[in-house]
């Protein structure tokens, strides 16, 4: 269990900056330490940043029609599926 869902929460707002490498150096170093002590975020970060490098090495594929369609429908996109 967590023990630490206070600064969880309050350092998540960071992860993305952090993993993109422009988050403030003080905000840095003390989202290192949390997550030294933290496997929780450490899981959330290591996440992120695996998604990120497959994101960024995939090729775009598209997506079939039928399926954009019922995606756009149950996000109340419709508008977009055409």
């Amino acid at each position: 269990m967590n023990e630490h869902p206070k600064t969880c929460q309050s350092l998540l707002a960071s992860i993305s900056d952090y993993v993109d490498g422009t988050l403030a150096e003080s905000l840095c170093a003390e989202l290192e330490k949390h997550l030294s002590e933290c496997d929780d975020c450490t899981i959330v970060v290591n996440t992120l940043r695996k998604t990120v490098e497959l994101y960024q090495t995939a090729s775009p594929e598209e997506v079939p029609s039928d399926v954009r369609t019922r995606l756009f429908a149950c996000l109340n996109l419709d508008e977009y599926s055409k």
